[in-house]
């Protein structure tokens, strides 16, 4: 076991908002297994995802790098995720992590929602994972009803789909089993397991399984919040039992925070702003790690860090190296992650960039984060409308974005917007081209093969 390459499981929760676990100020939800993993691990307030919506967010996670530079920030249709039968999909030849530590040899799961394409190409075992179990978008997005071509909520095995529509009720749960029996049957070599759940999710009221609904303080999304954090208890039982606790890195954060359900359930308390958009409470996200004998317990980290870092890390983690031949945006943050003295982040010199869709709105840097002035500001999913001038806030120290200092501190905005103007040459910005862009996959005609799937028993 000393000589073993160490176990990598990457968990991403749907919706969740910054402020919904217990060791974040929550006084709703019980999570006391997020808690003992906080309190024996490193807990980031930091951290933030590259996108406020689904798809965006999720390509990064895999690939290290800003939505844009993959032409995964705007779906085939021009809208902000990819539906049901999608020409777009990530392309094939992008190298997410499951490509890089399956070629160290890592046994790869991806168990969950996956969201990045539900065509053959641009599924999950075309992207290095060995084994795929989950739905391959959101759990709201059964459309069957009004759209006859679109297939309802399928739940796939490999490329196969096993039940159409699947009962939503008990993903958590399925999920959380697949990833136990996963565990124990590669306990003997190296193992990557990617485990997107799809609660609390896009739903205005989340599911949970009957051990877990109407028991929180908090309604169906407080229930949905419980059955996760159960899920993650279970999960790290197994491992202390397979003897594979001291040799796994665990990994816990979301996809974006809170959306502001009707009625409210979720928080993203203390940060200003809901979901789908590029306020703090859409992209800063509540992330733990855990690795006994490598994170010092109960450890912070306020370092800016992202989605992106999970690729170069988890590469660093496995004995390789991100992709040379190729632009990746993320860092390796162990220097972070094993309290190295003087660690810090890149971004506080490059910047981090807050796009929606195809416009970048935003960017920080160190404490600092500058809304951009944009006279045709994109619409995001909340009709919020365009600034004219620049505002810039202290988001280390003012969480809630109470006081406005652009005019205190113009030499800090002269530099976030030169920032900016480098990323737009760089990523692109609405109609202008990133001379670093790649492409995403594409597919003419895609097959809503999906229909044909059978029934799930009672579903």
């Amino acid at each position: 076991m000393a000589d073993r390459k160490p176990n990598i499981i990457l968990t991403y929760i749907d919706n969740l908002g910054y402020g919904d676990l217990g060791c974040y100020g929550s006084t709703l939800h019980r999570t006391p297994h997020l808690d003992r993993m906080a309190a024996k691990g490193m807990r980031f307030t930091s951290f933030y995802s590259t996108s406020g919506v689904c798809t965006p967010s999720r390509t990064s996670i895999m690939t290290g790098c800003y939505p844009r530079r993959v032409g995964m920030h705007i779906s085939d249709r021009g809208g902000a995720v990819l539906q049901p039968v999608a020409k777009k999909g990530l392309n094939p030849r992008e190298i997410t992590i499951a490509t890089l530590l399956k070629s160290q040899g890592y046994a790869t799961a991806c168990i969950g929602k996956w969201h990045l394409g539900d065509q053959p190409p641009f599924l999950p075992t075309r992207h290095g994972f060995d084994h795929y179990f989950g739905i391959p978008y959101s759990d709201d997005m059964d459309q069957s009803e009004r759209h006859p071509q679109f297939p309802p909520i399928p739940l796939m095995r490999q490329e196969e789909v096993i039940e159409a529509p699947v009962d939503r009720d008990y993903l958590t749960k399925r999920y959380t089993e697949e990833t136990i029996s996963y565990i124990a049957a590669h306990k003997d070599e190296p193992f990557f397991i990617y485990l997107p759940h799809a609660m609390p999710g896009s739903t205005a009221h989340p599911f949970a399984s009957p051990d877990f609904k109407g028991k929180s303080a908090n309604g169906a999304y407080g229930d949905s919040i419980e059955e996760l954090d159960w899920s993650h208890g279970q999960i790290a039982r197994a491992l202390v039992e397979l003897g594979l606790d001291g040799n796994t890195l665990v990994l816990w954060t979301s996809d974006n925070g809170a959306v502001g359900r009707d009625p409210q359930q979720g928080s993203n308390a203390p940060l200003k702003g809901w979901g789908y958009d590029t306020s703090e409470g859409a992209m800063r996200m509540p992330c733990i790690a855990r690795w006994p004998g490598h994170i010092e317990p109960g450890a912070v980290c306020d370092e800016l860090t992202s989605t992106m870092d999970m690729l170069p890390t988890c590469a660093g983690v496995s004995g390789t190296g991100a992709p040379q031949d190729r632009i990746i945006d993320g860092q390796d943050i162990r220097p972070m992650l094993f309290g190295e003295a003087g660690a810090h982040s890149a971004y506080d010199d490059k910047g981090f960039f807050y796009y929606f869709m195809g416009q970048l709105q935003a960017v920080r840097a160190g404490d600092w984060k500058l809304y951009l002035p944009l006279a045709d500001k994109q619409l995001n999913l909340r009709g919020d409308r365009a600034i004219t001038e620049p505002k810039l806030y202290d988001v280390r120290h003012d969480l809630g974005e109470e006081n406005e200092v652009s005019s205190q501190h113009p030499e800090v905005v002269s530099r976030l917007l030169a920032l900016a103007e480098a990323a737009r040459g760089d990523i692109g910005d609405m109609d202008r081209q990133g001379v670093g862009q790649r492409p995403a996959g594409w597919i003419e005609e895609p097959e809503p093969r999906l229909l044909n799937a059978p029934e799930c028993a009672g579903g």
